[in-house]
């Protein structure tokens, strides 16, 4: 199937201190809010790396789906994984493997000719898994979420070009790995780390838990031609730096 990684969502307790760090390490303003979150008791923002992006969400209120996370995993940190799909059959075939898992919808919607469909977290290892139809499919251009395609302009890809990965720990990442290859019809390979399911633009891996916040979404690579200003801007912020990763948001960004 072709399966393009378009988004990563991470929540924080607050959102303008992230997104500020995120611009100050990467160069990567802002290019849209959705006021339709507001509806769930968040706010949001998004930027740009090339032509993928990074969302942070923060709660507005108590009882939050998001609120809950933030307390599960101890803090700020990744949340969602967004894949795009070139058409709604492909869209179909996930949802029917999904079915066929015993994987629950936690929430879809139509989008004019597309449609969102996120799988439920408790059932895809904590870690929301989205797999969007957007008509017409423009993997490097037309992004709803982002507001369609006004997000452009803000692109900067001196500091940063490129989500290269994601990755997920897990007490169980052979048995987590399986079953999203069998949503998404994918084959596994095998790396030292542990699986690693492929797509058309990326690589998602599924290793052991390495720290006491349980399973979830704990790292992206991200091409970085910038990786020197990049770094240097993270320990003005004081967050957990050396030459080859940064720790924002919660989340291990390694520099690729």
């Amino acid at each position: 199937m072709d399966l393009y990684l378009r988004q990563i969502a991470l929540v924080a307790n607050k959102l303008e201190p992230a997104m500020q760090q995120l611009d100050d390490i990467f160069g990567t303003p802002v290019c849209f809010r959705d006021d339709g979150v507001a509806k769930f008791g968040l706010e949001n923002a998004l930027a740009a790396i090339g032509s993928q992006f990074i969302e942070v969400v923060a709660p507005t209120k108590k009882g939050t789906a998001a609120g809950r996370y933030l307390e599960r995993r101890k803090g700020d940190g990744g949340y969602m994984i967004i894949l795009q799909c070139p058409d709604r059959a492909t869209q179909n075939a996930c949802e029917e493997n999904a079915a066929a898992e015993n994987i629950r919808i936690a929430w879809q919607r139509d989008e004019g000719e597309g449609r969102i469909m996120q799988l439920h977290p408790a059932d895809t290892g904590g870690t929301f898994f989205e797999i969007d139809h957007v008509h017409p499919f423009e993997p490097e251009g037309l992004w709803p979420p982002a507001g369609g395609n006004g997000w452009q302009s803000k692109i900067n890809i001196s500091l940063a070009s490129e989500i290269y990965a994601a990755e997920i720990q897990s007490p169980h990442p052979k048995k987590l790995a399986k079953r999203w290859a069998a949503i998404t019809g994918a084959t596994l390979t095998d790396s030292l780390t542990g699986p690693v399911l492929p797509l058309d633009n990326a690589v998602i891996r599924f290793v052991k838990v390495k720290d006491n916040r349980g399973e979830g979404l704990s790292a992206i690579d991200i091409k970085a031609p910038g990786r020197a200003k990049a770094v240097f801007a993270a320990h003005n912020h004081q967050l957990e730096t050396n030459r080859d990763h940064i720790i924002w948001c919660g989340l291990r960004i390694n520099l690729v």
